[in-house]
């Protein structure tokens, strides 16, 4: 048959699972056929339709995307969203400088009028999910170009999606985007019907000793006692349309917010997350959980432990330069223990075994039931993985040492623009060209543009990758390292920040009075970043053939481990959609010997306390309250202030800021992180080992009400007591 019949088999599933019902990233739509019994099992109180109703309100509409990469929720009639402290964490940056630092003091919003814009920061609601699979094939079947991979094609898929929609439509509902995103490795598709609000201001963030409380030390790892959540609020136009920040917008009135409850959570309790989950690879065959741990995860490790080493020393010097580099530094950090920490589970667990047993199984299934063409495209990814070894190494190298690590890789380089010079044999860039020069110059070298930093950076990265990669393999700029300074690394660096007009305000100043085509093109910092873009692009090219293999090897193999399945309930991978994940709250014993309890307390915050160090530091205020017990009506019943707590449900990169909810849908918290041993989780969910890390929303309006004496916040709120 050339049709895929599986998901009609996804729609009238029994109540046996292939997975646990801990496991798991569920597509709404698919509730009532594949989860709902379960959850009702372990204890929900409300029906599917309540969380997600394809033509109602439900609690789905209280979800939204946070920026590019999180999860926040709606937790007011007044359109306020809360999300994680670290979600929240670079627009906090933004407004801060060494005379108000908001990230070392926090923030509280006395009034709306003192809320703060944030340029660039969108919040987004999805407004409906349609399952096109049919119009998708149908479509591609119809498709002339030739182009092999459009259906994963991220441009392709999204033409479809304003096809289908309609440019009407679109015209009509201002603020609306469409998109088509591929599932079970373009196998089945949804479109999402999204609207996007631009005008997000903040609204409170406490300070980075309680936000941020253990920083680097305790990332991804349990005991945790971080109050990782700051808020925001989404103003709309006078029709409650998304419009540009203007101050005749009103806060949004939201289709639905939560209620929150401070009724506390037990062990055992049902509970479950709503959110954004970015990327997994539960399908991965052994071939690719190697080559994750031994090409993208090692060279990242390896790359950034020296980039953060020397990044961490210029900011403990300097107060200014701590506030430009916390955000990179902590984005950076965030990936590198993730990565880590994934590889050292890899082998702990026996991740590999694990995925040699799962494929084995595949195989013997196929041999019984005639099906060779699995066997086929496991053996096809595992040979196409070791043919493109060395290249991968090679373009992982590039982006972590050269395009991450060094900020002026990313230097504008207008080609375009002189190209067009060029042809129009111009040796002088005219007034609105120069405009454009200027915006990105503007753009590049910010505010949290440190050059003293970069160059000392570079410096190291150039000389790890230089080691790392043979003379043939590297850009073309290693040729003028190699000729023009004799190999001298150091020289070159001293010298791009020198006369680059990106390294040197003086040289650009000069630039602009001479503003010669010539003399752009071959300024240094230029040539550095143009030759990085196309190394990347040949590097690309070469990677294209094998990719088109492995992305339809990769579609043959998951499509038969669904069709292997048959009945059984089975999630596709993440994919920056929306999710269910459900489970119950529960400890952790990760190891011999080892135990942990399901939640933490303040009195755990003191214990941790380490006025020498950044990442231990207590504030006065929080101490104070502490030791008075003054907390409100916000502490369990015998006094205890509860500040964290874990859950074994299944969770990722996106979901840092999702809802945790009680079995009435009630807000019991918020995810921030995972910890250490789960990690593996991206590929092959243990709920041994798999726990989702909680502020408890209870420390949240602690807090709030208590700590930042922010009332009038609460009053916004509809708690449950």
């Amino acid at each position: 048959m050339k049709k895929f019949f599986l998901f009609t088999l996804l729609l009238s599933l029994p109540l046996s699972f292939f997975v646990k019902a801990d496991e798991g990233m569920w597509v709404l739509p698919l509730l009532t056929q594949q989860n709902i019994d379960k959850m009702k099992g372990l204890g929900l109180d409300i029906c599917a339709e309540d969380i997600y109703h394809p033509d109602s309100v439900s609690l789905k509409d209280a979800v939204v995307i946070f920026g590019r990469g999180c999860t926040g929720e709606v937790i007011s009639p007044n359109g306020l969203i809360l999300t994680n402290h670290h979600c929240g964490y670079s627009y906090i940056q933004q407004h801060s400088s060494v005379d108000n630092d908001l990230l070392s003091n926090g923030f509280w919003a006395k009034n709306r009028e003192e809320e703060l814009p944030n340029p660039g920061l969108t919040v987004t609601f999805i407004d409906k999910i349609e399952d096109v699979t049919d119009y998708v094939q149908n479509e591609i079947k119809k498709d002339t170009s030739n182009q092999e991979l459009n259906y994963l094609s991220e441009s392709y898929l999204n033409n479809l999606a304003e096809k289908k929609i309609g440019k009407d439509y679109l015209d009509k509902h201002s603020g609306t985007e469409v998109t088509i995103k591929p599932f079970y490795g373009g196998n089945q598709y949804y479109m999402f019907i999204q609207k996007v609000y631009s005008d997000v201001r903040m609204v409170g963030a406490p300070p980075s000793s309680i936000g941020k409380f253990g920083a680097d030390t305790d990332n991804w790892m349990w005991p945790r006692h971080t109050g990782d959540f700051s808020i925001f609020r989404v103003y709309a136009d006078s029709t409650g349309n998304p419009a540009p920040y203007s101050e005749k917008n009103i806060p949004l009135r939201p289709k639905k917010y939560f209620n929150l409850s401070t009724q506390g959570i037990q062990e055992n309790d049902f509970v479950m997350l709503m959110g954004f989950p970015g990327r997994t690879n539960h399908y991965y065959t052994p071939a690719e959980v190697i080559e994750r741990r031994d090409i993208e995860n090692h060279i990242r490790v390896e790359v950034r432990e020296l980039r953060q080493q020397l990044m961490l020393e210029e900011m403990l010097k300097d107060p200014k330069i701590r506030i430009q580099y916390s955000g990179k530094y902590a984005t950076s950090t965030n990936s590198y223990k993730s990565s880590k920490g994934m590889n050292k589970m890899i082998d702990w667990q026996q991740l590999v075994a694990l995925k040699e047993k799962e494929q084995q199984q595949l195989f013997e299934w196929g041999q019984k039931n005639g099906k060779p063409e699995y066997k086929e495209a496991a053996e096809e990814i595992a040979a196409i993985v070791k043919d493109r070894a060395s290249l991968k190494k090679r373009l992982q190298y590039l982006n972590e040492a050269l395009f991450i690590g060094i900020e002026f890789s990313r230097v504008p380089t207008h080609q375009a623009l002189i190209e067009e010079m060029k042809n129009a044999k111009v040796k002088t860039f005219p007034d609105s060209a120069l405009q454009t020069i200027h915006d990105g110059y503007l753009k590049f070298y910010n505010k949290d543009y440190a050059p003293e930093v970069d160059k000392k950076i570079a410096k190291a990265l150039l000389k790890l990758y230089a080691e790392r990669n043979a003379p043939e393999e590297r850009p073309d700029f290693f040729n003028i390292i190699d000729k023009k300074y004799k190999g001298n690394i150091e020289q070159y660096v001293d010298e791009l920040f020198e006369k680059s007009i990106y390294g040197n305000p003086l040289q650009y100043e000069k630039f602009k009075k001479h503003p010669s085509v010539s003399s752009f093109e071959k300024d240094g910092m230029v040539v550095f970043a143009q030759s990085i873009r196309n190394e990347a692009k040949k590097i690309s090219k070469m990677l294209k053939q094998n990719d088109i293999k492995i992305a339809n090897a990769q579609r043959t193999y998951i499509k038969g481990i669904l069709e292997m399945n048959g009945n059984k309930a089975n999630y596709p991978d993440a994919n920056f959609t929306i999710r269910l994940t459900y489970g119950n709250i529960s400890p952790l014993s990760p190891a011999d010997g080892v135990s942990y309890r399901y939640y933490t307390t303040l009195e755990g915050v003191m214990e941790k306390e380490d006025p020498e160090n950044w990442e231990f530091v207590v504030s006065p205020r929080l101490k104070e309250l502490y030791n008075r017990k003054d907390f409100g009506d916000y502490s369990q019943p015998d006094g205890t202030m509860l500040v964290n707590f874990i859950a074994n449900t299944h969770t990722t990169g996106g979901n840092s800021g999702s809802p945790v909810m009680n079995a009435k849908g009630e807000l019991v918290g918020i995810g921030f992180d995972r910890n250490w041993e789960g990690i593996t989780g991206d590929i092959q969910y243990q709920k041994t080992y798999q726990r989702t890390i909680c502020t408890d929303i209870r420390y949240i309006l602690f807090i709030i009400d208590k700590y930042a004496n922010a009332s009038h916040l609460i009053e916004e709120m509809n708690i449950i007591k």
